[in-house]
């Protein structure tokens, strides 16, 4: 009789599973980690409230489990509620891995898992939780509380290199308890087609012969919609038939709206709405030119995705864009908040077709060779073996402590005996 294979336990947590980068990440990181035979995976998150959506209902590979009260915003019994669950459930399942995302359920998965006994325990950090933007005060706390959980931490996966040198300098933890593992995508849903961009472009209203700026975010704070508005009034007036695609829903949708029409811009907008992940590389053909402004970003995922499409990029210089924007190459970066400089670099790939397509093979290079998911999910494959290994080290080392102990203890009787 052919003997069950005992499966590696690895529960992965997350504070909500809405339409954003870091929980596409989370997904296709389960997903991708499913299909690895040593391993067993449950996804632990809060509900996904709000108008971004859900991708739980593409999860249905893998155990996926509930904490109620697991919220995005800080609330004291709610969170301890929560704690209190997912101490249990970590309790009571002995995993052999815990592995979280975001910072609230980054920090209170953490410190469960450790009382819980949890031998391994590893964190990725999508954006840190602090940045220039926030109160001082708010960012000394996730500071200390990042410090904090970092102690039993073994290992950090960052999306990019910029969010590894932002943590040492805040001295969150050691150089040598990060690692670097990009964001990955699809790669195989990136292809462009000129009859999707025609099609899609006719569903959306726009002309063939307008040139389209898109930003690809959330309608929510810190994303930049309103800098690259400001910016349009500046390009529109070189490319009077420009188009401004919003992809992305959420909770700015009518403040945005009604500053484009204050601005003049009503007939140049045009919102997606609410769309589902797999349908982005669609919406993304209609583009020419992708505009990422926002103030706070680990690893700009919209600008990795139009890269995939060879499509160029505007990117606010801040961040994780130096991991991916080389510029004037495939892309280029300007100073944050500049509403001109984000105005004139727009106008200009906006004016050249040939510099458009040399900076959009050049990003397609970049992505193609590091960015595809199956290249992040070996990564993380490699990063939890090589913990696991140095588990099984530890313990045979303590093993091996136990049989010289008893060999010493035989020594010395026998050395009495011959006394």
């Amino acid at each position: 009789m052919k003997e069950k294979q005992i499966k590696i336990q690895v529960l992965h947590l997350i504070t909500r599973m809405i339409v954003g980068g870091a929980q596409e990440n989370t997904l296709l990181t389960v997903n991708g980690l499913k299909r690895i035979p040593d391993y067993e995976l449950t996804l632990l998150t809060g509900p996904s409230l709000g108008p971004e959506g859900e991708l739980l209902s593409k999860s249905s590979s893998f155990k996926i489990k509930l904490c109620h009260y697991l919220r995005r915003n800080i609330n004291p019994l709610f969170d301890f509620i929560a704690f209190c669950q997912i101490y249990s459930f970590i309790k009571k399942n002995k995993f052999d891995i815990v592995h979280t995302h975001s910072s609230k359920a980054g920090i209170l998965g953490r410190l469960a898992a450790k009382l819980a006994g949890t031998k391994i325990i590893i964190h990725t950090i999508h954006g840190l939780p602090f940045f220039a933007e926030q109160s001082n005060l708010k960012n000394k706390g996730y500071i200390a509380l990042e410090k904090f959980v970092a102690r039993f931490t073994q290992t950090i996966i960052c999306v990019s290199q910029s969010i590894i040198d932002q943590a040492v300098d805040a001295k969150i933890a050691e150089k040598e308890k990060f690692v670097k593992i990009y964001s990955g995508i699809e790669l195989i849903h990136y292809k462009k087609d000129p009859e999707i961009r025609a099609a899609y472009r006719k569903r959306l209203g726009i002309p063939a012969n307008s040139l389209v700026i898109g930003k690809l975010a959330r309608l929510f704070n810190l994303k930049g919609h309103d800098f690259l508005l400001d910016a349009a009034v500046i390009v529109k007036r070189k490319s009077p038939k420009l188009k401004i695609l919003f992809i992305g829903d959420g909770i700015l949708r009518n403040q945005l709206e009604k500053k484009a029409k204050k601005l003049g811009l009503s007939d140049n907008l045009i919102f997606t709405g609410l769309i589902r992940p797999e349908a982005v590389p669609y919406y993304l053909q209609c583009v020419d030119v992708l505009a990422h402004t926002s103030l706070h970003e680990g690893l700009p995922r919209a600008v990795v995705q139009s890269f995939a499409l060879e499509i160029p990029a505007v990117c606010f210089n801040l961040d994780g864009a130096k991991d991916i924007i080389r510029n004037q190459v495939n892309g280029i970066l300007v100073s944050p908040k500049n509403i001109q400089e984000l105005a004139n670099a727009l106008s200009q790939l906006l004016g050249d077709k040939k510099l458009r397509q040399q900076m959009g093979a050049q990003g397609n290079l970049l992505v193609r060779e590091a960015f595809g998911s199956q290249t992040m999910v070996s990564s993380i494959d490699f990063v939890y073996r090589r913990l696991l290994k140095s588990l099984d080290s530890k313990v045979t080392n303590k093993d091996e402590l136990k049989q010289i102990k008893k060999i010493n203890k035989k020594i010395k009787k026998l050395n009495k005996k011959i006394n």
